[in-house]
């Protein structure tokens, strides 16, 4: 049994894009609908991405103590009653506060809330299909923010047991003693710093001479440097090219890389990109073009192939930060009803990364600055030589700044 339903905007997914592009729409008086297909809202802003990782690496440090030795001189280690139920623990905790207060927010902007898998019917209309509700709604706008989900290449046999995928390693039953992560992105590293911290021996595999391109190159340096000193082992140029998984679980797993080294590990993480959330949308009755890894394709405006129907957040690609979404999710509601508050994004946005050590940046780097030839000069503050940094026992850590004319 279907019923039809008019809205002025019908936003698919309830993660940072699609809850604030919903509760603006509302607040400018239209009528929305928005879809959520799990259970919790947040998308994986907050269950499985930004809020859960973040949230490890705050738990990494507690147990780890690893910036109390320099106030205290001492330090402090893993100790053996440390449970993987401990260092869970306030993820979870996290999550379901945050996925209240999500709930929380579009029902107070009035904002009709679905749940259930969406697809597209045709241009105006969204079949809605779940436990509890088989219906159809009808909308003048769709708004497209379904998210992105953990690329999988086809020759890794991903279990959940040992060998992960970003959303499965935040479930683990155990903290490893051994990790082989591939991929040296934003996931890639983030997890390699919180393992390790917690006493785990990390392999991060790169493909590639530098970790996180698109940081400033000293920057990247240092990192690099931190992270090896902290026990991270990261092979450059080189690939997995064999991966013998044991039978039994409780055996190692053994890697062998495209440069010829081999190792053991008794856990891997594939953190090497991930793709849009459209594979149940049929966006192709809708006439929404798709590009890819199966990220929607839209404009400057985030208007896709389908005039009404838009598209924001991680399902479009790049820059994928929640801060971002967020806004993007806003310009579009601006754009579709023509409301003029937010017209665009800023073209120079900060990103961080939550690494141990954090690391954040915004604007050009030098490489830049040099390539654009650019007259500019630098400065430079380290943490460990200003008083503040002394009070809180610093000893690592840079402000870098780059002056042009």
């Amino acid at each position: 049994m279907s019923s039809k339903y008019t809205y002025d905007l019908i936003v698919i997914g309830t993660g940072p894009a699609g809850e604030k592009a919903a509760a603006k729409a509302a607040y400018f008086g239209k009528k929305v609908a928005i879809i959520e297909k799990e259970k919790c809202f947040g998308g994986a802003g907050i269950n499985t991405g930004t809020v859960p990782s973040k949230t490890l690496k705050e738990s990494a440090l507690y147990y780890s103590g690893k910036y109390d030795k320099g106030i205290y001189g001492q330090d402090k280690a893993i100790d053996g009653q440390t449970t993987i139920q401990d260092f869970l623990y306030r993820k979870n905790h996290v999550i379901e506060a945050l996925d209240e207060e999500v709930r929380q927010n579009l029902e107070r902007h009035q904002v009709d809330i679905f749940h259930g898998a969406a697809s597209f019917e045709d241009a105006n209309t969204i079949r809605i299909t779940g436990e509890e509700n088989n219906s159809s709604i009808t909308g003048d706008f769709i708004l497209i923010a379904t998210g992105s989900y953990p690329f999988q290449p086809s020759n890794i046999h991903f279990d959940g047991i040992i060998i992960h995928d970003s959303d499965t390693i935040l479930n683990i039953m155990r903290i490893p003693e051994s990790l082989c992560i591939v991929g040296a992105g934003v996931i890639g590293c983030e997890y390699a710093t919180i393992f390790a911290a917690m006493g785990c021996k990390v392999y991060l595999v790169n493909s590639s001479d530098r970790i996180l391109p698109f940081l400033d190159n000293e920057i990247s340096q240092a990192l690099v440097t931190q992270m090896q000193e902290d026990g991270v082992e990261i092979l450059f140029n080189t690939q997995t090219e064999e991966m013998l998984v044991p039978e039994n679980i409780e055996d190692d797993i053994h890697i062998r890389l495209s440069d010829g080294t081999e190792f053991d590990v008794d856990m891997f993480l594939f953190a090497a990109g991930r793709s849009g959330t459209t594979k149940a949308l049929d966006c192709d009755k809708a006439g929404v073009e798709l590009g890819k890894r199966e990220a929607v394709e839209v404009d400057e405006n985030y208007q896709t192939s389908q005039e009404n129907i838009y598209a924001v957040g991680d399902v479009i690609g790049f820059p994928a930060l929640a801060s971002t979404s967020m806004d993007q999710g806003r310009v579009a509601v601006s754009k579709i009803f023509e409301i003029h508050d937010l017209d665009a994004l800023p073209k120079v946005f900060p990103y961080g990364i939550y690494t141990i050590p954090e690391v954040s940046m915004v604007g050009i780097t030098e490489e830049q600055a040099q390539e654009s030839g650019m007259d500019y000069v630098v400065g430079r503050a380290h943490h460990s030589k200003v008083p503040r940094g002394r009070i809180m026992g610093a000893e690592t850590g840079i402000l870098k700044i780059i002056v042009t004319n």
